[in-house]
């Protein structure tokens, strides 16, 4: 025999209370003394009511208390990624301090629009792999944001990242200088490979692309050289494609004497991978990153790096959700003069 599901008002006639007791009890605690909430629990607990739908809740008060975290990538990559986690952490507190909850959603996802519903507004956090899912975003009314890359019509939080390439590259290119790229995602590939005259992917929205041509803009006035074949894109800040493209660089004939590196994983694995080789950096090869992890200062020798901090990003981006004051900013950086390149 199928057990009939409690409603509100059943609860609230077996207890004698009213049914916005039994809904403070579960929603809102603040209402109701700590005893007398305790007592409505426990004797909610003991008839097997577990409290108001929430679903009806949500679709009713058209307000869930959930934040979707839009990723670039998976999961998985996501949360093991230093610069990525940190982020999180950042959008988390936020939120913890605010009463509310977070909901990751992977950027190879086949849509948004089946949690648009059951959300109270999105953070964007980098171009998704599924670029379906940024134009689902621009078009959905609820409140967004995205951060590390633009939507137009949308407010975003960034660093000024043309900027900061252009005065990292001058910090570490002489004239005559022999230049490298080693890029991130800047063209539409799942390796590790040159791109020689590929077409580049969303240059109106990447931030690695605008990171390009800060360093393109530096190599220009430093009257130092590069050809197309020195550019090579990375799919992922992992190392794993990073040792690859850094094989690939120190093995070049002429080698490169200077490497910008788009972030600090990618820096570090060509800086393990050059020492291995006997090769001396700075004196034979200048290396730079971006990021500013933690890891870039321990190492030796540490690393010239463009600094971010991807916690005040995170909590710029929520804070700005929730507070709907949703205007773009642009968060300052800083360039650590690391070992890397000389003095």
């Amino acid at each position: 025999m199928t057990k009939t599901k409690l409603t509100l008002k059943d609860v609230a006639l077996q207890l004698g209370v009213s049914t916005a007791t039994i809904s403070n009890a579960f929603n809102r605690p603040d209402q109701l003394s700590k005893a007398r909430r305790e007592h409505i629990l426990a004797e909610c607990d003991r008839i097997g009511y577990t409290g108001p739908n929430k679903a009806a809740q949500i679709l009713r008060k058209g307000r869930s208390n959930i934040v979707a975290l839009v990723l670039a990538d998976s999961i998985p990559y996501t949360v093991s990624d230093p610069v990525a986690s940190t982020f999180i952490k950042g959008v988390s507190s936020i939120l913890q301090q605010q009463g509310k909850h977070l909901l990751l959603y992977a950027g190879d996802s086949e849509s948004i629009l089946d949690v648009v519903d059951f959300v109270d507004g999105f953070i964007c956090y980098g171009a998704p792999r599924n670029y379906k899912l940024a134009e689902e975003l621009a078009r959905q009314s609820k409140p967004a944001i995205t951060v590390d890359f633009d939507i137009e019509g949308l407010p975003s939080v960034n660093i000024d990242n043309y900027n900061a390439a252009y005065q990292i590259a001058k910090k570490a290119i002489s004239p005559g200088d022999q230049v490298a790229i080693l890029g991130l995602r800047l063209i539409e590939s799942p390796s590790t490979c040159r791109i020689y005259d590929s077409p580049l992917i969303e240059v109106q929205t990447s931030i690695s692309h605008r990171r390009l041509d800060g360093y393109m803009k530096a190599i220009d006035e430093s009257e130092a050289t590069i050809s197309n074949d020195w550019v090579w894109h990375i799919p992922e800040s992992e190392r794993s494609f990073a040792k690859q493209a850094a094989k690939e660089v120190l093995n070049s004939n002429p080698r490169p004497n200077t490497v910008l590196c788009m972030s600090d994983i990618i820096a570090l694995e060509l800086l393990q991978s050059a020492l291995s080789m006997g090769i001396k950096v700075p004196e034979e090869l200048k290396i730079t990153g971006f990021d500013g992890i933690e890891e870039a200062d321990r190492t030796r020798p540490n690393l010239t790096t463009v600094c971010q901090s991807s916690a005040l990003k995170g909590e710029m981006a929520a804070q700005a959700l929730l507070s709907e004051s949703l205007k773009s900013t642009v968060l300052p950086f800083d360039l650590k003069m690391g070992e890397t390149v000389s003095a």
